[in-house]
Order: structure tokens, then sequence, then C-alpha cells
């Protein structure tokens, strides 16, 4: 044996002997093999031994949003998995990991998507596959993942985790996840694993119905989830559905078809601004969702000082300067249009912006008596006194920002490379003596209101003159008609409520300038009923409430229908669409309406998926001319599906949307019928927001080749078939919770 071939086969040994183990992370005390915990607002007991798996267990109570946060020496990279045990409220953690050497971050991942087994009294035991996360199966991807967290959600939590532990291996069983019944003549099945299809019978009526063939599907985004249609010999019909496949059987009550039509030649243009996001994290994103508008907005950005990008978190963050994180906004708007998307970009408005990336205005030394202070920076405090109110007297501005005004957002925009598509005047100034209390402590008034305004519309209109001007960017409901100040100021003003006062004085202006300053009015909303709780009366609640958007009829189920503030004819509906096309026509015709902030109020939950994909489809169909959402959801969680849905890597919709009427009266409550046209190709998208089986006779719909896709049912991920053939439009069956698209090939 030569001397090489002796010291290969020995390295080969050696290598063979030393076989990486799992790795603990806590067991019975303490952290062990160098992990610590970074958490914080979290009360952690490393020994309680009131619940315990062995002799100890990790108690914790967390403030809202805060966590138990465990970071290891080195990266997570070689290992399979984590292990841990856990008992706590589902519905109140959620988990997520993240790499300190490049601030990567992944999806949350609610506890409730874990196991329905996890309950606050008892230990459950979970494993997280990191080629695998729940609840869609998306890997954790390439990273120096290095950190793991268990977040409280806005309620707090008091949770118990023991035997924490990194996996080596973890082995994947072939399983059946779901099967369930779409379109005619189809059932979907999710898989995991190399599942035998032979095992599959479908019966209805007690009558066997066969398969006569299978298309399967990998979703490259989840590729531990295997999508595969089973075509039917026969059609999907009122009954009783059962469908046994391996260890999984399933059983639906198919109910009799509710009824519809589609009426292609009733047109409304469907603007493609409406599928925008806030702060798109990358171009593939832009690309994957379909991303048409992207904004730079939010409470930092009114004080964004383009001169070394710093900004301030406002009482988001303890009044704290720092690097704006998505860094420099020109270049920001280079790669963000470079990536097929329009950006909109704030300006700043007040008179100050950061002036460096440390300074903060309520230090310690001065402002003792604070009621929280930042756990990494614990001189810089809330502002607030152990009451709730700011603390005085007011800090000097200069101690954390630098003088703004016109004539330094004049030089910033004239020297811009990439030119934004939209310009918006500040964000939601009119809570700015809350937000930004340390450097605006004052009321803000409708007069001053319109003043900055005017005054930074009409620069951008001299040094942007193709740009888009959209104000003032109101934050909800109630500042839609009061300032700042109150009613007082209504009273001061003829009694007319602030956002109609405001389109007839920027017409005024514009009159008076020679040139329209003001091109979109902007609002944020955010649905103003409580759905903080996730249990199922308040995900009905949370469905039927895009209503609000349209409906004359829904009175709001909040303090808005029952605490009427304002001036407005039908006043406890909010019908937000079609009242603010209304005022517009009466105060300044030709204005836009764009919607720069909503949300699903639960992104992470199926339902807020499904609100999300019925406020695109009423965007659409009601004619709102541009939207963004935010900020930027995960791209594979409910929220993002939905975006992709509509508009996903390059397959659109459609430019017009087409009427669609449903005879059941409770149909918005419970689902919804989304049309639309481009080159003679009709879309329809089909939103079940029902814990059980649709089926719709939509007429004139035409039967023959579909593209289709959807996400939500049994299963909760994405799932796509380009060839499916509807046989009938009679019958269209949609999953419980699933939203569908179907566009004719």
């Amino acid at each position: 044996m030569s001397a090489t071939l002796a010291t290969t086969l020995f390295a080969l040994l050696v290598a063979a002997a030393v076989v990486k183990s799992d790795q603990d992370i806590y067991i019975d005390g303490q952290l062990i093999n160098g992990w610590q915990n970074w958490g914080w607002g979290t009360v952690v007991n490393f020994a309680a031994t009131d619940l315990a798996i062995g002799s100890s267990s990790i108690s914790a109570v967390s403030d809202a949003y805060a966590a138990v946060s465990l970071k290891s020496p080195a990266t997570l990279s070689s290992y399979a998995g984590i292990k841990f045990d856990i008992a706590a409220d589902p519905a109140s953690i959620q988990l997520s990991f993240q790499g300190t050497a490049d601030d990567a971050q992944s999806a949350s991942i609610p506890l409730s998507a874990i196991s329905t087994a996890i309950n606050p009294t008892t230990f459950t035991t979970v494993i997280i596959n990191f080629c695998a996360l729940p609840p869609n199966g998306a890997p954790l991807g390439a990273g120096a993942w290095d950190r793991v967290s268990w977040q409280a959600l806005g309620s707090g939590a008091s949770y118990h985790l023991d035997n924490i532990q990194l996996l080596t291996s973890i082995e994947v069983a072939a399983e059946f996840l779901s099967a369930e019944p779409i379109t005619s003549d189809y059932i979907a099945v999710t898989t995991k694993g190399d599942v035998d299809f032979g095992t599959v019978t479908v019966t209805l009526n007690n009558q066997t119905i066969a398969a006569t063939s299978h298309d399967t599907y990998v979703p490259p985004d989840t590729p531990s989830r295997t999508i595969t249609y089973l075509k039917l010999e026969s059609s999907l019909a009122p009954g009783t559905l059962t469908i046994s496949a391996g260890s999984l059987t399933a059983s639906y009550s198919l109910p009799p078809a509710q009824q519809g039509s589609v009426t292609t030649s009733v047109t409304t243009e469907i603007s493609p601004l409406i599928y925008g996001v806030n702060w798109p994290p990358s171009a593939s994103y832009i690309t994957q969702l379909g991303v048409t508008i992207s904004r730079w907005g939010g409470n930092a950005v009114t004080a964004y000082n383009p001169d070394g990008d710093f900004t301030n978190s406002g009482n988001d963050w303890f009044f704290e300067n720092r690097v704006h994180g998505a860094g420099n906004a020109d270049e920001w708007m280079g790669w963000v249009k470079a990536a097929g998307s329009q950006a909109m970009m704030t300006i700043p408005a007040l008179d100050w912006v950061a002036k460096d990336d440390h300074s903060y205005s309520y230090p310690k030394s001065l402002y003792p008596n604070q009621q929280k202070f930042d756990p990494y920076k614990t001189d810089a405090g809330n502002g607030l006194l152990p009451n709730g109110s700011f603390v005085q007297p007011a800090p000097d501005p200069t101690s954390a920002y630098t003088p703004w005004n016109t004539t330094a957002a004049r030089k910033w925009l004239s020297g811009l490379v990439n030119k934004p598509e939209f310009v918006f005047v500040d964000n939601e100034i009119e809570i700015t003596a809350n937000t930004h209390q340390d450097m605006h402590p004052e009321l803000m008034t409708y007069d001053e209101e319109l003043r900055r305004m005017v005054e930074y519309a009409t620069l951008a209109k001299e040094v942007l003159p193709e740009t888009k001007v959209a104000a003032p960017s109101t934050n909800s409901w109630w500042f839609y008609w009061t300032s700042g100040v109150g009613y007082s100021d209504n009273a001061a003003h003829g009694n007319v409520d602030f956002l109609p006062w405001f389109l007839g004085q920027m017409k005024t202006a514009s009159e008076s300038a020679g040139k329209r300053l003001l091109d979109y009015l902007d609002i944020h909303y955010y649905f103003q009923p409580d759905v903080t709780a996730n249990d199922d009366a308040t995900k009905a609640l949370r469905l039927r409430m895009t209503r609000s958007l349209w409906d004359p009829t829904y009175i709001d189920e909040s303090w808005a229908g029952s605490n009427v503030q304002n001036h407005q004819p039908n006043g406890a509906a909010i019908w937000l669409i079609p009242r603010f096309k209304q005022l517009i026509a009466d105060n300044y015709p030709g204005t836009k309406f764009s919607i720069s902030e909503w949300a699903s109020t639960a992104d992470a939950d199926i339902t807020g998926g499904l609100v999300t994909a019925d406020v695109l489809g009423l965007y659409g169909r009601y004619g709102v001319d541009a939207a963004t959402y935010w900020t930027n959801p995960d791209a594979q969680g409910p929220v993002g599906l939905a975006f992709w849905l509509y508009r996903g890597s390059g397959t659109y919709f459609g430019g017009s949307s087409v009427q669609v009427s449903l005879t059941a009266e409770n149909a918005a409550d419970t689902y919804g019928v989304y049309a639309a046209t481009e080159d003679d190709k009709l879309s329809v998208v089909i939103i079940n927001k029902d814990t059980k089986p649709l089926a719709l006779n939509l007429s004139d719909v035409p039967s023959g080749s579909y593209f289709i896709r959807h996400f939500g049912g049994a299963s909760g991920i994405a799932k796509w078939q380009t060839t499916v053939t509807l046989s009938s439009s009679q019958y269209i069956v949609v999953p419980a919770y699933t939203a569908v698209f179907l566009q004719q090939s």
C-alpha cells in the first residue's frame, strides 16, 4: 500500500468516526454550548420548576411583541432543524429566525400553524424542519442564521420552553396532507414524500369515481410539498364526497350551487397600480408577486435626511436616530424601477430631520422618570411618564435633528438620478404631535397642514414636473374628518370635515399657482374593528369587514359605526371607495384616489390572505387608482399569495373589470367573485370565505382550458396548474378558506 493511499484511508476512517451529533441548547437550568439570550421585554427564569420536563424549564413572561431570543455562537447551516418542548397559548406566540451578520429575517411562523396540540398547561414537542417551515413548507434558505426567537404577539404571552435542541437529521415520512375538490371535476392532492397514488379512492354519493389522469406540480418556493391534480371521469355534484388516500380520509358535503353571472360587456378599467407594497425587499420579490408600485413611506421617513441617509424612529422606537434601513433613497428608487415597479417617494415636510445615526431625544440623564427605556440603549427613553403623558419640557430638537426646509428639499430632489413617478408630502402629518412629539409637540391644525402640503407640493411640481403629487396620507377614519386639534378646528372652518375642506383648498391653491398641485388624494385605511383575537367569530368578522370598502348598507362593526363624529351623509357606514370618489367629484374633480397604506389585520393567518384577495378584487372593481400594502408581506405567506394570485410571475388578472352578479343575499360575507378581461381572455377570481366548500353556477363563463392557481384550503399552501379543463361552469367547487384564479388559456 502506498503512503498516499494509506494517508487517504486514515483520513476517511477518521471522518467516518467523527459524526456530527445533535446540539443541545437548553437542558435543565441553563443555556449551553455558548448560546445566549438576546431577548427583550421579557421576564425569564431559566430554572423554573412550576412546569418542567426533568428538573426545570424556561419560563417567560413577555410584553407585547417582546421575545425570548436565543443567539448561537455559530450558524445553524449544518443542521436539519430545531426541536423543543413548549407550553403556551398557540394564538399568542410566533417563531422566527435571524442572521445577525447580515440582519436577515425569516418569515414569522405562528405557533398555531405548527401544531393544533400545543396548549398552555402541558408540554408539546415541536420539530421545525429547516427545509419545510410551517405553515406552507417553504425552506429557511441559505443564510447566516444564528438566532431563533419566540415572540409574543400584541397581547403579550406567558409560556414555558424546555429541551431545546438542534437536529442533524429529520426523517420525512411520506404523507397525504390534504385532498380537496376543485373546479368542476378535479381533486387537488397535497403530499410530502413519495406517496402511493394507487391508494386514492374517490366516492360521490356512494358511487366510486375513477381518476382518468393526474398532473403533478412542485412549487419552486415550497418544494417540500407536491401538488397533484386528479381529473375525475365524471363531474362533481351536490352530495357527500369522500376521498381516501393512504391514512388520510377526507369527507365533504358539496352544497347546491349558488347562482351568479358574468357580463363582459359592462367594464371598469383596473388600474395596474393597485398591486403595490411598501418596501419590497428585492427585485425578485417584485417579479414573483407582480408588484407594480413601491412606496418609500412610513413614520420614519418624516425625519429622513438624504445627506447621510439618517432617520429617526419616532415613537415607534424610543425616538432614536439611525441609518435608514433601506439605505439611500435615490439608489432604492433605482433598483425598484429597474425591477419593473414604479416608485413612490415621500418628502419630509416638517422643520427637522435626523442629524446623525446615533442621537436620541429623551436621555435618562435629562428625563429620569420615563415609562420605558430601550433595552439595548438604556439611556434612551420613550418620552412618556409612567402615567402615559408626555414628559415636560419638550426636548431641544437640535439634540437629535438638523433643520429642514424647502431649500434643502429642492437641493435633494434636484440632484436625484432616479426620478420617482410619485411624490408624497410627508406621512400621517396630522398625528405628528404624537409620533414625532420630540420635534413637533404642537397639535397639527387644518391651516398648518394645508400650508405644508401646498409648500412642498409646489416645490415638487417645480423640480419634478412629470411626477404626480399625492397628499395628505392621512392615517385613519377619525382624521379624515378632523385635525390633531379636534372638532373645535372643524368649527373654526365652518364645520366642514377636514378632507373635503382640504380638497377644496388644494383646488384653490392650484388655480392660483396655474398648475395642478394635487394629483392623488392619498389616505391610509386600516379596518376599525378589533380583530386581535383569532377565534372563529373574529375570523368571520375579518372576512366580512371588507364590505366597509364599498357597501353603503354595511354599518361598521366598530366605534366608527356607533359613535359618529363626522358631518358625512350616512356617517355610520364607512363606504370608503364610493364616498371618496364622490368627495373628489364634489370638491376637486379630476383628482385621483390612492390608499398608500392598508393591511389584512392577520398577515400570517389564511383569513388575512383571503381578506387581501378580496380587497384587491374590490380595488379593481370600484376603481381605486393606486394602493400599496403595509408593509412587505411574506412572499410565501397568505397575503403574499394573494398578490401572487392576481399578478405573480407574469400572469395577470386583467385590465378591465367586468360585471359579476350574485344572487345570494349573504354573498359578500361568505364569498367573493371577481372577473376581468385582457386580450379577449376572461379571468375569474373566486374567494371562499367560509369554513365549508362553495359551489357556483356562473353563467356566461365558457367551458374549456384554463390556467389555474390557488391558495388556502386544508393544506394552506400555494398550488398551481396550467392545463385544467373546466368541463362546465354550472358547478364550480372552491374548497373552504380558498382563493382560486382561473384564466382562459
